[in-house]
């Protein structure tokens, strides 16, 4: 579905309201729907346990997921995501997870789970800075991803990836970003040791392939995290400093 801003507002709205009701003017976001997604029993308990760190509501909110959406969850890994968007675009959504050719030996086998126990969930594999799917998406979403695709390892062309993403959605349609923060000016020189990426380098990069900036979420902001740590390290691992953007394609 097309999205303005206004659709932002309703979300944010409703989730201070206490996620009750409908949204009105057309959208098709029901907050009633996380509740139910968050409280999804196919939801595994290791997951489960994160959701005080991850705040699923607030990132459902914030990436305006509606019933009937169609969702790309990149490298969606386990599918903690995964499973919250299936429940909440509902029968009549689909999401795709999206695995890319490089690491599929290793990550189509948690993704076909995924399909297994979601009917509205398929498995997509491709190049990620050449990915195409078999219809207009509403949501493009990655999370704690998008620094790996600047390890040369990968050898993924950044901008290339950035411009497939904007021509995979919809016109109103949104990319929201998740990633470990870097410090001030260390743009992506940090991507291979500490796992992070500056918040400002990244918005930067995505908005050259079109997206209008329309926001951002400090939910799983930490100020205690000096940014000067391998993510993975045991004294920060999972309470990251990081940045929530959301990106919309222009119409």
């Amino acid at each position: 579905m097309s999205r303005s801003p206004l659709f932002a507002v309703a979300a944010c709205v409703l989730l201070l309201s206490g996620c009750m009701g409908a949204v009105d003017g057309g959208t098709n976001v029901r907050p009633s729907d996380y509740a139910t997604a968050i409280s999804d029993p196919l939801r595994p308990t290791e997951e489960v346990a994160r959701d005080a760190l991850r705040k699923p509501l607030e990132m459902l909110a914030f990436a305006e997921i509606g019933a009937g959406d169609r969702v790309a969850d990149i490298r969606p890994g386990a599918g903690y995501f995964t499973r919250l968007f299936a429940r909440s675009v509902g029968e009549t959504g689909k999401v795709y997870a999206f695995v890319p050719n490089r690491t599929m030996a290793r990550e189509n086998g948690p993704a076909d789970a995924l399909v297994a126990a979601y009917p509205n969930v398929v498995r997509v594999n491709g190049s990620l800075d050449a990915m195409t799917f078999d219809e207009p998406l509403d949501v493009v979403f990655m999370s704690q991803e998008y620094h790996d695709f600047h390890i040369p390892a990968f050898g993924v062309d950044v901008a290339r990836m950035n411009a497939a993403v904007f021509a995979a959605l919809k016109p109103g349609g949104i990319f929201v970003v998740i990633d470990h923060a870097g410090r001030a000016g260390t743009t992506n020189t940090e991507v291979g040791t500490l796992h992070r990426i500056e918040g400002a380098f990244l918005k930067a990069e995505v908005v050259r392939a079109g997206f209008v900036f329309d926001g951002e979420s400090t939910a799983v902001a930490n100020a205690a995290d000096d940014r000067t740590i391998n993510v993975f390290e045991p004294v920060i691992r999972g309470r990251t400093d990081q940045f929530v953007y959301r990106f919309r394609k222009p119409g």
